[in-house]
C-alpha cells in the first residue's frame, strides 16, 4: 500500500474521532429536576440565588465552593464546586453548572458564567439618544 493512502486513511480515522469526542459535549440544558432523573453529566442554566450565603473558605479548603442556584423553572438548589471560586462570581447574570445531583445536591465540576457587559449602559444610552 502506498504512503498516501496509508496517511490518508489515518487523516480519515483522526477527523472521525475528533468530531465524536466534539459531539459528546454538545448537549441540551436541563434543569435540576431533569437532571435528578439523569445518570452521568449534565448541564444546567439558571441565575444565583442571592438570597443564600455564597460559602467559600480558602484558608480551610480552597478547592470548595458552595452557592445556591435558580434553574429555569425556579427551583433553587444548593450547589458544590470542587475548584476554587471564579472571580467576580456574585455579579455573573446567569450561570451554567455541568455536573449531577447527589443528595438533593447538585455536585459541579464545571462552570461557566455570563457576566455583564461593560457596554451595556452605553447601549442603552445611544438607544435613549435615537
Amino acid at each position: 500500500m502506498k504512503k498516501t493512502y496509508i496517511l490518508g486513511v489515518i487523516a480519515i480515522a483522526a477527523a472521525i474521532v475528533i468530531i465524536l469526542n466534539g459531539a459528546k459535549d454538545v448537549s441540551t440544558y436541563a434543569t435540576f429536576a431533569d437532571a435528578a432523573k439523569i445518570e452521568g453529566s449534565v448541564k444546567v442554566t439558571g441565575e444565583l440565588n442571592l438570597d443564600e450565603e455564597i460559602i467559600f473558605k480558602p484558608e480551610i479548603d480552597p478547592n470548595v465552593f458552595t452557592f445556591h442556584m435558580i434553574d429555569s423553572d425556579g427551583v433553587s438548589r444548593k450547589v458544590v464546586m470542587n475548584k476554587p471560586k471564579p472571580q467576580d462570581f456574585e455579579r455573573s447574570e446567569s450561570v451554567v453548572v455541568t455536573g449531577e445531583m447527589r443528595n438533593n445536591e447538585f455536585v459541579a465540576n464545571e462552570i461557566l458564567m455570563k457576566c455583564p457587559s461593560k457596554y451595556k449602559d452605553d447601549e442603552i444610552r445611544i438607544r435613549a439618544e435615537l
